[in-house]
């Protein structure tokens, strides 16, 4: 009898050699394990993972460089697609442009990009006699962050704001990626600067005079912005206000006709507003209407009468009218009375015009009230699904109102629309090089959640796109703090349609698409929704031949990596990997430790774990306190050494566990940036088109996609 010896000389040879190969396989890291006990409710509870919190240990740096070494190694394979993405995503986008100009003032504003440089560069240019916008005048650069940058690694901008005299421009910089900004005040004459006026800034507004500078700062442990300050040039800061109630922030702004300063005091369900004539710099910011728990309110100014929005007795908003002098809203006249299919999310009140933009159905309408006449008009848009903003217009005797619009497949437009007429001026649309819309699809989706609640699902693909059930499919969502994902357009995204790759937001409750219940109903002890909805939508594209469980490829970010953790812990089955950004996963310990930044105004949105019932929800689907040893999808992690909003401990820590775990049952890998980074990344484009190519590189090859 002969016997084929193959299998056996090959298994000899393959247990030859296997200590070899495993010698040459990279190794993943391996974080060491020191029992941290806390006590919550009467109950220990050990974690092992705490010491990653030690931001200045040399060991934690050292774990978070190993662990990005370990993804490179396991990537090299991918650089090959990652070079080829990158330099599709750049060869798209017209690299020397220009921003549509908006008039301010004497001045039209604008900012312009050269290729090969980083950054945007800041202009302005003085208004034709006529008004219009004269091509030909002298340009100015206010900013360029290009030279800014020089030498650093990280460069963010947070407040602009010039002086009503066009004289002085208010600004802050932030170089590390903690979202720590610090006042500049620049000569518009001289071009000289006056650095480092104050730190931890967070917003900036002149006096009509030009003469104080008001701003308000952060508090250097919580980052809650709690003080507002009153700057007169040659004098040292005044305080003038401190919110000492934790679980509200402050922030400063000024209506459109430039008459009041507005100093805001907000929860996630409560406003306070103080307001202060800007002709009388010396002056006292005066209370509108004091706070009452429950009750949102924002005010705006035209020809003695505050506009106010507020949801007293209108959770979706409503809008009323009252005297300055007498700001009592229960006597107001309503202007926009409250609508159970419409959230109103904005007024904007102009000198003869005012436009109200609601949102119904996860889109965004318009309507416009003239003032005179009190006739309303609705301004509609051409596509079924689309997204829309205001697009800043800042003039209040403006007979334009600016507006950006765009869908799945159509590229960034700027319209100015006439207020009298509502007939519309394309100013610009974002050229995509070598994109042809008629090559791709969008419509929208109705998915049933498990409690019957239809949840909303905008969807783009090539049109000849096979809906077989074969292909591959990103599904992305928030579900968060009342933000609706709107369905906008990105020319990165193209890489993946035309590798047959179809990309879906799930518009799931949390966010306030569907109006403000559907945030309220995504939230405290309703949290959990927001999770099984983002399921019942996977599971609903499964159905429905759009994907299978094996091509699909799911993202969140921030508080959607928290939705990521969650859903990978709920049904691991479903997905085929995962890219979880700067993830909240570690709800328990952040939640617990009120030192940590931003953690008590976060008690209204996620619930107060000091109260026992608030503590058993949280920790029942807290990502971290969850892990367990299962297979899980393919898992990718980001996150930056000084992300201020989710510190990188929590991605470091959720990565050990899960991987200490499972023991490597399926690819887990992090990337942290070490170097100046924040929340979103790098601050150059050049830079954040070549991480957005790792992280799409990663999850392309997760279905089978390698070129």
């Amino acid at each position: 009898m002969i016997v084929n010896q193959r299998p056996f000389v090959a298994s000899l040879l393959l247990a030859f050699l296997a200590p070899a190969l495993l010698a040459q396989a990279p190794q993943p890291p391996v974080a060491k394990r020191v029992p941290h006990e806390q006590t919550w409710h009467g109950r220990t509870f050990v974690d092992e993972w705490f010491w990653l919190r030690q931001k200045d240990n040399p060991e934690v740096r050292s774990y978070l460089q190993a662990e990005n070494a370990y993804t490179e190694a396991m990537t090299a394979a991918q650089q090959p697609l990652r070079e080829k993405l990158y330099a599709e995503m750049v060869a798209r986008v017209k690299q020397t442009d220009l921003s549509v100009p908006v008039r301010d003032g004497r001045f039209f504003y604008y900012s312009r990009t050269v290729e090969g440089q980083q950054y945007p560069i800041s202009c302005r240019k003085p208004a034709a006699a006529d008004g219009s916008f004269d091509d030909q005048a002298v340009e100015q650069v206010l900013l360029d962050q290009n030279e800014m940058a020089k030498g650093l690694a990280y460069l963010g901008l947070g407040a602009q704001q010039v002086s009503d005299d066009d004289q002085r421009l208010a600004y802050t910089t932030d170089t590390t990626g903690f979202r720590q900004y610090k006042l500049h005040v620049k000569d518009l004459r001289s071009g000289a600067i006056t650095a480092d006026l104050a730190e931890r800034v967070t917003s900036v507004e002149w006096s009509a005079d030009g003469s104080t500078l008001f701003y308000c700062t952060e508090d250097d442990v919580t980052k809650r912005s709690d003080k507002l300050w009153r700057l007169v040039f040659g004098k040292p800061p005044e305080l003038l206000y401190e919110e000492t109630d934790e679980l509200y922030a402050i922030g400063l702004t000024r209506t459109r006709d430039k008459r009041y300063l507005l100093c805001g005091s907000g929860s996630t369900d409560t406003a306070e507003w103080r307001a202060l004539d800007a002709s009388t710099a010396n002056g006292s910011f005066a209370v509108l209407a004091p706070r009452q728990k429950g009750h949102r309110y924002q005010p705006e100014h035209r020809d003695g009468s505050w506009f106010v929005t507020t949801d007293q007795g209108a959770v979706n908003f409503k809008v009323v009218q009252v005297p300055v002098g007498a700001f009592e809203l229960a006597k107001g006249k309503e202007i926009v009375p409250h609508r159970a299919d419409g959230l109103v999310s904005g007024f904007d009140v102009f000198a003869d015009f005012a436009v109200v933009t609601e949102k119904a159905a996860a889109l965004t309408r318009f309507r416009v009230l003239d003032f005179r006449s009190g006739e309303w008009r609705d301004i509609t848009f051409p596509e079924a699904v689309y997204a829309a903003f205001p697009g800043g217009t800042p003039e209040f005797r403006s007979t334009t109102f600016r507006i950006g619009y765009q869908s799945m497949v159509t590229p960034s437009c700027v319209y100015d629309y006439d207020l009298k007429t509502l007939t519309r001026t394309l100013k610009k649309q974002t050229e995509v090089v070598g994109y042809d819309a008629s090559k791709y699809r969008t419509e929208r989706l109705w998915a049933k959640a498990r409690d019957g609640v239809r949840v909303p699902i905008s969807i783009v693909y090539r049109a000849d796109r096979q809906k077989d059930g074969k292909g591959p499919l990103w599904l992305y969502a928030y579900g968060s703090y009342g933000n609706a994902m709107p369905a906008t357009f990105s020319s990165d995204r193209i890489s993946l349609l035309d590798r047959g790759v179809a990309y879906a937001i799930a518009h799931i409750r949390g966010g306030n698409d569907l109006g403000e219940q559907w945030h309220k109903d995504g939230m405290l002890m309703k949290k959990k929704n927001t999770f099984f909805d983002f399921i019942d939508c996977a599971e609903f594209l499964v159905a429905e031949r759009w994907t299978a469980k094996d091509k699909l490829m799911i993202e969140g970010g921030s508080a959607g990596g928290l939705l990521m953790g969650a859903v990978a812990n709920l049904r691991p089955d479903l997905f085929k990997a995962v890219h979880s950004a700067v993830p909240f996963v570690d709800v328990m310990n952040t939640m617990m430790d009120a030192s940590l930044p931003l953690t008590v105004g976060e008690y209204l949105e996620w619930g107060n774990p000091n109260e026992k019932e608030a503590f058993e929800y949280m920790l029942s689907y807290s990502p971290y306190d969850n892990l367990e040893n299962k297979a899980y999808p393919a898992t990718l992690v980001t996150t930056s050494f000084n992300d201020s909003q989710v510190m990188y401990w929590e991605p470091a820590k959720y990565t050990a566990k899960l991987r200490a775990l499972t023991g490597g049952k399926a690819p887990l890998l992090m990337q942290c940036k070490l170097e100046a980074a924040g929340h979103g990344g790098a601050s150059g484009r050049y830079d954040r088109w070549r991480d957005k190519a790792f992280e799409m590189a990663w999850m392309l090859s997760q279905v089978g996609i390698d070129q």
